[in-house]
């Protein structure tokens, strides 16, 4: 499928996602996002795909927000819509994705580009990128996931700074506050992003989405169901083969052939 915003590209079994609207620092638009929910569908669907990347064209944004040309004159009903049927079911499919996310994090990640990257899994930040949620200097606050996912990654002290004063911080600040998992110089960030991929794709893709339904379930509800949904998940990896054959490689003290299946 061709897309008008986004490149798609497969890598072995590496999903590749890129905003392509650098003119406007890949500023997310109503057709981004629908686009957004369109190949990340397709990605999950795919069973050769294992891995996804998400990461801006151009050296300056990943994503520099949602796009203010379009939100601008829109009415309560409008906004609310755009949040709830638009933003939220391409965030969603991307948080939801039983396949890891890696964020590659180009340059600036602000206000929606920052909501959009906490939707992966994974981030991995140039050392020139920018994060922030400058929403309240425009009379708004986030509404794409960020008044949530962020305090669950940084803390809730953290977030309401970021969310209250809409400054910008720095990656070194991003990775001390546990925002991005790993900076690395400009030139290096889809080199690791595929790396870790390739990481990644070799596990047992069974295992993986167990893991991440156990932890998103966690996050989003109490600790007991939190720890229900652990034991259902790890009680499944037993039915598939690639728990016989990791515990197998194991105990013959050789790497593990899995079959993600």
């Amino acid at each position: 499928m061709a897309y008008k915003t986004l490149l798609y590209e497969k890598e072995g079994a590496i999903g590749i996602v890129t905003l392509n609207r650098p003119a406007s620092l890949n500023a997310l638009n109503s057709e981004v996002y629908t686009e957004l929910y369109q190949v990340f569908e397709s990605i999950e669907k795919d069973a050769k795909v294992r891995v996804a990347i998400l990461t801006g064209a151009g050296e300056k944004a990943f994503a520099a927000g949602t796009d203010v040309v379009e939100m601008q004159s829109m009415t309560a009903l409008e906004g609310n819509r755009f949040v709830l049927e638009v933003i939220r079911k391409a965030s969603d499919r991307i948080y939801n994705l039983s396949k890891p996310v890696i964020a590659a994090i180009n340059g600036y990640a602000l206000g929606g580009g920052c909501e959009l990257a906490m939707c992966c899994d994974l981030r991995i930040a140039s050392e020139k990128a920018r994060f922030g949620q400058p929403e309240v200097n425009l009379g708004l606050i986030p509404g794409a996931s960020g008044t949530q996912r962020l305090p669950r990654l940084v803390g809730v002290a953290k977030a309401k700074e970021m969310i209250f004063l809409g400054d910008m911080i720095d990656a070194a600040t991003a990775l001390s506050i546990g925002l991005v998992n790993k900076v690395v110089p400009p030139d290096k960030l889809m080199a690791e992003a595929k790396e870790w991929a390739a990481k990644l794709a070799a596990k047992s893709a069974p295992a993986l989405a167990m893991a991440k339904k156990a932890i998103n379930t966690g996050l989003d509800t109490d600790i007991t169901s939190g720890l229900n949904m652990e034991a259902q998940c790890v009680s499944l990896c037993f039915a598939t083969d690639d728990q016989k054959e990791g515990m197998k490689a194991f105990l013959e003290k050789r790497k593990p052939q899995f079959k993600n299946r």
